[in-house]
């Protein structure tokens, strides 16, 4: 929109500009978010390259770019949520383009699957996370493009470049109107409190920590809130919203409180298993969360506070600013 990106009435003349590799840019996706890259493509001013993505009897994946891609810089949009296959139609489209002798391949994740598992924190567990970097370094990725890592750290798993986005101002740009003079931010866990610290500092707002207890996946139990939170409008933030155990506990244990009205926010709406069941029987003024993963239309209807943003004009400022050379981080100054 015009008042998040201003810059984007300045594109026309960016065109202009050299490229990183001297060549033209495409832009091509595979099938786990389409209506993302085609809201991307629009913002690029430029259409997606043609790709066909099928399977074969047995369920095997087949992908061709119908489009010539020798020499071009490329840009593959493709998150990995799941199923598995979506992280498998992103390395064998990366290897497509290198095969097709792109001159450059950057993958663009808006979700970064398999993120959890970052770590060996009990016997004889894979870390998932650094085997999905290495897939799509091998796969023949030049550079990744991703949003809200669910650790920071993980950019230290690739052995590329890693530009990694923050969907915050996208939030704020949702919030700009809103009165925040009674506003606590509440992070869910002690991991989430730099990120609630960000939204506060930017909304200035208070601070507040659950104190929780994990018992296992996807399983926690609130032990405390630390913070005042009694007769407050809070808004929880996280980087994902996935079974929303954490966030409806997080809901009930703020209303518990005295807070007057809880808003959330979750950068990839995963809505696992009873996710929606819950997020619908909460008292929760409002559930905003960005098309980083593709929501069904069925979710959408059984959540009706449920609000997406679109994340496709920041995610296509980072593709304008790599392959024109230009800094990335600017986009968050």
């Amino acid at each position: 929109s015009e008042h998040s990106w201003p810059e984007a009435r300045e594109r026309h003349g960016a065109m202009t500009e050299v490229s990183a590799t001297g060549t033209p840019m495409m832009v091509l996706t595979g099938t786990a978010n389409p209506a993302l890259a085609e809201r991307i493509a629009e913002e690029l001013g430029q259409p997606l390259c043609e790709v066909t993505v099928k399977r074969f009897a047995d369920g095997e994946i087949f992908v061709r770019i119908d489009e010539n891609v020798r020499g071009r810089d490329v840009f593959v949009i493709q998150p990995t949520s799941p199923p598995g296959d979506n992280t498998l139609e992103l390395l064998l489209l990366i290897d497509a383009a290198k095969r097709a002798s792109a001159a450059r391949v950057t993958a663009v994740v808006p979700y970064f699957g398999y993120a959890r598992q970052d770590r060996k924190d009990q016997p004889r567990v894979s870390i998932a996370a650094k085997l999905m970097a290495n897939l799509i370094v091998a796969a023949g990725a030049d550079r990744l493009i991703t949003i809200d890592l669910h650790q920071h750290q993980l950019q230290g798993f690739f052995d590329i470049p890693v530009d990694h986005l923050y969907a915050s101002p996208v939030f704020m740009e949702h919030y700009r109107s809103t009165d925040k003079e009674d506003f606590v931010v509440v992070a869910t866990d002690v991991g989430a409190a730099k990120m609630a610290r960000g939204y506060a500092k930017r909304m200035g707002a208070g601070l507040a920590i659950i104190d929780k207890r994990r018992s296992g996946p996807n399983v926690a139990e609130v032990v405390n809130v630390v913070g005042e939170v009694e007769g407050r409008r809070c808004l929880i933030p996280d980087d994902m919203v996935d079974t929303a155990g954490t966030m409806v506990n997080a809901v009930e244990a703020l209303h518990e409180r005295g807070a007057t009205e809880v808003y959330c926010i979750a950068t990839h709406p995963l809505l696992s298993g009873p996710a929606v069941e819950r997020l619908s029987g909460a008292d929760i003024v409002e559930i905003a969360v960005t098309d980083t993963v593709a929501i069904s239309e069925e979710k959408r209807t059984a959540l009706p506070n449920l609000v997406e943003v679109s994340v496709a004009p920041l995610l296509a400022r980072a593709i304008e600013s790599t392959h024109y050379n230009r800094s990335v981080s600017k986009l968050f100054d």
